[in-house]
């Protein structure tokens, strides 16, 4: 999927070249510089990936660039040109011409991007008429139609009408690429955005871009997945607390990186061969001398407490279970269909992974499972106990409530922003019945159990890293001792090394309460990583289910063998490429 710039144009346009760029902020970080010296160079036709942990600058120096790099930012640097011309005396005019005309900005999360009060064809049709030039309605309405097929938008003449919350995840992506291109701008900066998207959905995103680049668009490309850095990028920048420590061509800095932090990523990643072992402890070491002459890295990485097999004892027993709902203004005869004739079990001490595209009816499937939603059809027992079905009540699951928890993809919008981390486990602990002292010892004891301290009591949620919110929901789910979790996503949006963190924490927990987990993921490594036996879900229905490495060795499924070639693993094994040479 690669554009090599040479073969598109002898002499590509540069388009951005920047030395030496530092910003700040007069009242973070003590005044030192966020981003610190870094060099940046994009030319048209080609893809630069940024890529580091959460608060590494990816996101603030790519904003730069547009002028959005936040309210009193403090910008300074040796060379700072945008398209042959030094932004660094631009005023807030130019910043504003510069946006939608040579730039566009595609976010991570469309459906918070997208103005939920307009329809599709006016969001994208805002950018045309302020910088495509064109002057009569005709011409703007056909512009705005060959943009939406350009980024693959079927239907064009359909979708202008509907909003962002009628549309699934990716077509809701696609709506965002074409806003930010529907005034055909020189450079498209995309702030991760595959991230959450299922691999298939990831996979026809990326080919979007990647026309993108064959038309002449330079790309700067944030993300915290190596996997799409690798099938896309051209150059890549890995950025550490500010700094870029490493830097040069995709194939280089992946197969034979020179820094240890780049390393670190690398070897975090999960795959099978991590299977039992911690993600966060991997090293990667490199040999003197490989059987081909040349350097060779391996990947070391330490074992995590040794599992008893998953028992015989059902911890969940999903029956028949469907969920059909009347399509709006529609015959009653005339359905949607979420989930249709969807059994399977979980068993104390299992893992058990969910895959499927968005809309294969996985969350469906959580809710129910949950009790949040009820199904139109079968049943659902939990610990040997009727748990859901039709004319289910919720007070007939009062007395094991808690002992089925939940972790969300997003615990920042779950949690209640206006209650301290104490608040948050307090409620949590509610049901225990405890002393106020008892409850403070009980919720410092959660927090040491995944890696946090007392100090964190008296924080509130939104002062929280990703990775540190995520903690806090773990412990909150933890605190009842369940039997059974629902992960939903639980590491999505998180970079790969505080992914890492949190699965190493998911699989020391589970060997040490002996829980059952049932993990949904788009992330098939994940998945691999974790699950004892998987689920693969396609319109509603389990197409496939088995074994962890039966199904990703030997998918029997068309379905399931489609999201297997779609996954873009770095790792077949221990070694990260194939071209893991030094």
């Amino acid at each position: 999927m690669k554009t090599d710039i040479r073969h598109l144009h002898l002499n590509p346009q540069l388009l951005v070249d920047i030395r030496g760029l530092n910003i700040r902020f007069p009242h973070a970080n003590e005044g030192k510089p966020l981003v610190c010296g870094v060099d940046l160079s994009i030319h048209a036709g080609e893809c630069v990936a940024l890529v580091g942990e959460s608060g590494s600058g990816k996101s603030l120096t790519a904003r730069s660039l547009i002028g959005l790099a936040g309210q009193g930012a403090q910008i300074d640097a040796q060379r700072f040109d945008i398209e042959g011309r030094s932004a660094l005396s631009f005023r807030e005019r130019d910043w504003r011409a510069l946006r939608g005309a040579f730039a566009g900005l595609v976010m991570q999360d469309a459906l918070v991007s997208l103005d939920p009060l307009r329809t599709i064809g006016a969001e994208i049709g805002e950018s045309v008429a302020l910088h495509a030039g064109l002057r009569s309605r005709g011409e703007r309405s056909a512009r705005l139609r060959a943009v939406m097929s350009d980024v693959g938008i079927a239907e064009p003449e359909r979708r202008v009408h509907q909003y962002a919350h009628e549309l699934s995840g990716g077509l809701r992506q696609r709506a965002l690429i074409a806003s930010a291109i529907a005034a055909g701008p020189k450079l498209v900066i995309a702030d991760e955005p595959t991230t959450a998207l299922d691999v298939t959905v990831q996979m026809q995103i990326l080919s979007v871009l990647a026309a993108r680049l064959r038309d002449g668009i330079g790309v700067l490309l944030i993300s915290h997945d190596l996997a799409v850095v690798a099938d896309i990028a051209d150059r890549v920048l890995v950025m550490h607390r500010g700094e870029v420590v490493d830097s040069g061509t995709t194939e280089n800095v992946l197969s034979r990186p020179s820094h240890p932090y780049t390393r670190q990523l690398l070897a975090a990643q999960p795959s099978a061969q991590s299977r039992g072992h911690k993600l966060a402890s991997a090293r990667m070491v490199t040999d003197a001398r490989g059987a081909s002459g040349g350097r060779e890295s391996t990947i070391f990485r330490e074992p995590l407490p040794a599992r008893p097999a998953p028992s015989d004892e059902l911890v969940l027993k999903v029956d028949a279970i469907g969920k059909y709902y009347a399509k709006r203004g529609a015959a009653s005869r005339n359905v949607f269909t979420a989930l249709d004739d969807v059994s399977f079990d979980v068993r104390k001490g299992e893992v058990v992974g969910i895959v499927g595209e968005s809309g294969s009816g996985k969350s469906t499937c959580a809710n129910i499972v949950l009790g949040l939603a009820t199904p139109s059809a079968g049943t659902v027992d939990f610990l040997g106990t009727h748990w859901n079905g039709v004319d289910f009540k919720e007070g007939a699951r009062h007395a094991l409530r808690t002992r089925l928890q939940y972790i969300p993809q997003d615990p920042l919008s779950s949690f209640d922003p206006r209650h301290s981390v104490q608040q948050l486990l307090e409620e949590a602990l509610f049901s225990s019945k405890l002393s106020k002292h008892a409850v403070i010892e009980r919720s410092v004891e959660l927090l040491e159990q995944v890696g946090l301290d007392a100090g964190y009591l008296g924080r509130q949620p939104s002062t929280l890293s990703g990775g540190q919110r995520q903690r806090v929901a773990i412990a909150r789910a933890i605190a009842p001792e369940p039997a059974l979790i629902v992960c939903d996503e639980p590491v999505s949006a998180l970079d790969v090394y505080v992914q890492a963190q949190v699965l190493d924490l998911l699989g020391s927990l589970q060997v040490r309460l002996g829980m059952s987990l049932l993990f949904i993921s788009h992330d098939l490594d994940v998945v691999r990583h974790l699950a004892d036996r998987v689920l693969v879900f396609k319109e509603g229905r389990v197409v496939e289910a088995g074994k962890t490495e039966r199904v990703f060795v030997c998918p029997q499924h068309a379905y399931t063998r489609e999201l297997m070639a779609a996954s873009r693993s770095l790792r077949g094994s221990d070694r990260p490429l194939e071209l893991m040479r030094a």
